[in-house]
């Protein structure tokens, strides 16, 4: 008897050419894709030409309430696809609680490789990336966001951080707060969209252009905490 298998597919952040021949041929055949938010989802099918699938939604409002219905419907195929609005699903995005009980029914899990922010970021940056710790994203508060912070500042690695696109601002002012104006950051900005651009230099300078030019938008930021 032929697994049930659920495909965690990656797709483009922003540039449609980033997808994998592997996974629109995986999209194609899907019973249903399990997506983030229906408007992102068509877009994407619609400019890959796969026309008439059934999407579901599994997103950060409804993970917890819908994810065992949706396990209930995928126990009743055999090939369907989980993606994320961009990038790689699971991975800062919703999809653990879906992914938990996909194996507690002992569904076969097939990650399919593409894009992210992370290694982009990485190895683009022009800090080593041999090693680093990811710390993803810090409080919306700002009183724990701070405190967050100041015990990240004790950690001698390259530290990477995700934010909305909102609070550029208020995050490189609290590390030019905790760790000094001249802290070595790069922001790595609108990744493979036509407006992609890395920050490189001090917190002090990048959060003056941020201020003076009004910068706002997708970014992963990498601050360089290593002792020299």
């Amino acid at each position: 008897m032929k697994k049930i298998q659920l495909y965690l597919v990656s797709v483009p952040m922003g540039n449609y050419d980033d997808i994998t021949l592997r996974a629109i041929n995986i999209l194609k055949n899907a019973n249903f894709i399990i997506c983030e938010e229906y408007k992102e989802a068509k877009k994407l099918l619609h400019h890959l030409q796969i026309e008439g699938k059934e999407l579901v939604s599994l997103n950060e409002h409804n993970e917890y309430k819908t994810a065992e219905d949706v396990i209930e419907k995928v126990l009743t195929s055999e090939n369907v696809a989980l993606i994320s609005d961009c990038g790689t699903p699971v991975f800062n995005d919703p999809g653990f609680i879906l992914v938990e009980a996909a194996l507690k029914q002992d569904i076969e899990l097939i990650p399919v490789p593409g894009a992210n922010s992370l290694l982009p970021a990485l190895i683009a940056s022009g800090f080593k990336p041999d090693r680093f710790f990811y710390y993803g994203w810090f409080s919306p508060k700002t009183e724990i966001r701070q405190s967050e912070m100041k015990r990240l500042k004790n950690m001698n690695e390259l530290i990477v951080i995700y934010e909305t696109p909102y609070r550029l601002k208020a995050i490189l002012t609290d590390i030019k707060s905790t760790f000094g104006g001249s802290a070595k950051i790069v922001v790595a900005y609108e990744l493979t969209t036509e407006n992609e651009h890395f920050f490189r230099g001090a917190v002090s300078d990048i959060l003056n252009k941020v201020e003076k030019d009004g910068i706002k938008g997708n970014f992963v930021l990498l601050l360089d905490n290593r002792k020299r």
